[in-house]
């Protein structure tokens, strides 16, 4: 399967722009395995330095995590006053504490604006975009989390270590 829609500026990116790889990740907060997930993630990118861009989309499994939508309007909400990675971050070192109190003192912790970020989360004013996310996941067959697209195809190999997924990684950027 591939990415719909491409990664485009409305996407949270960190990395090179023009590298040679895109990972994608669709995740979910509260979710364990994108907890490790992003242990891992985090090395590969130590790894391939310049060779990869990280995009990160919201899919918050609600049912089975009833704290990931909140958590991912969170995210959104620090990503408006310009600290989206510093919130990802923080929630997934802290996945026992998607409450709003936490949240709140999350946004504390990474230097949000407090006014604005609990009226942000009370009036659900990126509802919208965590939907947005979430239905361009299943538009491209996303079914769980993590899942992962490099260079706008779905991967489904090995992620659970640096080791193999930076190997992996970089066999892509041979191809």
């Amino acid at each position: 399967m591939s990415l719909t829609p491409p990664v485009g500026p409305r996407d949270h990116a960190r990395g090179d722009p023009h590298a040679a790889l895109t990972l994608v990740e669709y995740g979910d907060y509260q979710c364990p395995y994108c907890g490790q997930a992003q242990m891992v993630v985090e090395g590969v990118e130590k790894l391939l330095g310049p060779k990869l861009r990280f995009v990160f989309r919201n899919f918050p499994l609600a049912q089975a995590h009833p704290h990931a939508p909140l958590a991912a309007e969170a995210a959104e909400a620090a990503g408006a006053q310009g600290k989206f990675w510093e919130m990802h971050d923080r929630l997934f070192l802290h996945q026992a504490e998607l409450d709003p109190p936490s949240l709140v003192r999350h946004a504390r912790y990474v230097g949000l604006d407090l006014p604005r970020f609990e009226a942000d989360l009370a009036s659900h004013k990126f509802q919208p975009r965590v939907a947005e996310d979430f239905k361009s996941g299943v538009r491209s067959g996303v079914n769980g989390t993590p899942t992962f697209f490099v260079n706008g195809e779905r991967y489904d190999g090995n992620w659970g270590s640096v080791r193999t997924f930076g190997a992996e990684l970089l066999a892509a950027l041979k191809r």
